[in-house]
């Protein structure tokens, strides 16, 4: 009986492994950017979104092959202060895209780093 426990356990580790999140940082980093941009708070002359910092904070698993992302977005100016974003957002394994990007600016940092 045991046996037949680890051989089925063994079996299973591809789909375990594959339940790892899906890693998909630029579809809410380009759509925060723009978000950014509209609102006036960045521009294309003074940051690079190429060189942001991005940071995911959690990935959910909501459904059968869909995530809800969070992550902690930081675009550098070189101009002024660098503007800090917190977004949500939710991807598959096949599409990072799947729902809109809620795009949080943080407006203080407060405690830690």
């Amino acid at each position: 009986m045991r046996l037949i426990l680890v051989v089925a356990a063994m079996l299973a580790m591809p789909c375990a492994a594959r339940a790892k999140a899906p890693d998909c940082p630029s579809w809410p980093t380009n759509m925060a950017f723009v978000h950014l941009k509209n609102a006036g708070l960045v521009s294309n002359e003074h940051t690079n979104p190429e060189k942001a910092t991005v940071v995911r904070l959690a990935s959910e698993k909501i459904d059968k092959d869909r995530y809800r992302q969070v992550y902690r977005i930081a675009f550098h100016s070189d101009t002024g202060p660098d503007v800090e974003v917190i977004t949500s957002s939710e991807a598959s394994f096949e599409e990072c895209s799947m729902s809109p990007v809620d795009v949080y600016v943080v407006s203080r940092h407060l405690g830690g780093k």
